[in-house]
C-alpha cells in the first residue's frame, strides 16, 4: 500500500495544468514513479475546467497493465478512481505540494500466479529469503547452521487459498529440506492478514500444530495495514479472492494532509521491500 500512495502522489503535483496536457502530464508523473508500465491510461475530470489550475479536479481514473514498480515485480492489472482532490495552491509553487483536505481512491488489483512466481525468484525478492535462522526446522542436525529458502513456488487455489512449496538449504552443508505450506486467508476490519488452516510440510511429514503456530505467530503483525498510519496513510482491504490462477485484491486508500509528498518517496518505498 505503501507504493500505491506514492504512485497517486505523484499526481498532485501536476494539478496546475490547463486543457487535455493534464492527462499527458499524469501519465508521465506516474511513470517516472515505475520501473516501467506496458500500458497506461489516465484520465483527470473536471467541471469547469479551470477548476484544474486552482489545484482541484472531481476525480482521476488510472487503468494500467503490466505495472512493475520494481525490476521483476509485476502487477498485471491496477486500477485507481478518486474522489475530488484538493491541493494547495500555494504548496503547487514548491517542491513540497500538500492537500487541503484527504485524497480518497478505490483501488483494484490483479496479480497473476506467473508472475508473482517470476518475482519470487528475482534478486529483490529473493534475498529476502537468505541467512535465516530455521535450524529447528532442517532435518541436518547442525544447530549453527543458518539457511536460505530457494526455489519458492506459489499456487492460487479456490476459496482465497495458496499452496508454497519452497526448498530450505543449509549454506555450509547445502543440506535441503521440501516444505509444502498450505493456508486460507482472511483479512480482519480491513487491515489485517491472517492464515486460515493452515497446514505444513516437511519432507512429506506433517508439522504439529504447536510448530506450525511458531512459524505463522507473527505474520498477523507483520502485515498489518495499522502501521501505515504513522506516515498518513489509511489502507483498508475491502476484498481479497482467487480466481482463473490470479489474485484479485479490492481494497481503499487515504492518503492524510500529514502525508509528505516528495520525489524520494518511491525510493525510500523500493529500499524498505528489498
Amino acid at each position: 500500500m505503501e507504493f500505491l500512495a506514492i504512485f497517486l502522489s505523484s499526481l498532485i503535483g501536476i494539478l496546475s495544468p490547463v486543457g487535455g496536457v493534464a492527462d499527458r502530464l499524469a501519465e508521465d508523473a506516474i511513470r517516472d514513479q515505475v520501473d516501467s508500465v506496458e500500458q497506461l491510461d489516465v484520465r483527470i475530470d473536471n467541471a469547469p475546467s479551470y477548476r484544474l489550475a486552482q489545484g482541484r479536479a472531481d476525480r482521476i481514473r488510472i487503468a494500467g497493465r503490466g505495472v512493475y514498480p520494481i525490476t521483476g515485480v509485476r502487477i498485471a492489472a491496477l486500477e485507481v478512481e478518486t474522489d475530488p482532490i484538493a491541493v494547495n495552491l500555494a504548496s503547487l509553487q514548491t517542491q513540497k505540494p500538500r492537500l487541503d483536505a484527504p485524497l480518497q481512491a478505490g483501488v483494484k488489483l490483479v496479480l497473476n500466479e506467473e508472475d508473482v512466481n517470476k518475482a519470487l525468484q528475482s534478486e529483490a525478492i529473493a534475498k529476502r529469503f537468505r541467512d535465516l535462522n530455521l535450524n529447528f526446522l532442517s532435518s541436518s542436525g547442525n544447530s549453527s547452521e543458518k539457511f536460505d529458502l530457494v526455489n519458492p513456488q506459489i499456487e492460487f487455489l479456490p476459496d482465497s487459498r495458496f499452496r508454497i512449496q519452497v526448498t530450505l538449504q543449509g549454506q555450509q552443508t547445502r543440506h535441503q529440506d521440501r516444505i509444502i505450506i498450505e493456508t486460507g486467508i482472511q483479512i480482519l476490519s480491513g487491515r489485517q492478514m491472517q492464515l486460515v488452516n493452515p497446514t505444513v510440510q516437511l519432507n512429506d511429514q506433517a508439522l504439529p500444530p504447536q510448530l506450525i503456530a511458531l512459524l505463522t505467530g507473527g505474520i498477523s503483525q507483520y502485515f498489518d495495514l495499522q502501521r501505515l498510519q504513522a506516515s498518513g496513510i489509511t489502507a483498508r482491504v475491502l476484498s481479497l479472492q482467487t480466481q482463473d490462477n490470479a489474485l484479485i485484491l479490492a481494497g481503499f486508500i487515504q492518503i492524510n494532509q500529514s502525508f509528505l509528498v516528495s520525489e524520494n518517496l518511491f525510493l525510500e518505498w523500493s529500499k524498505q521491500i528489498v
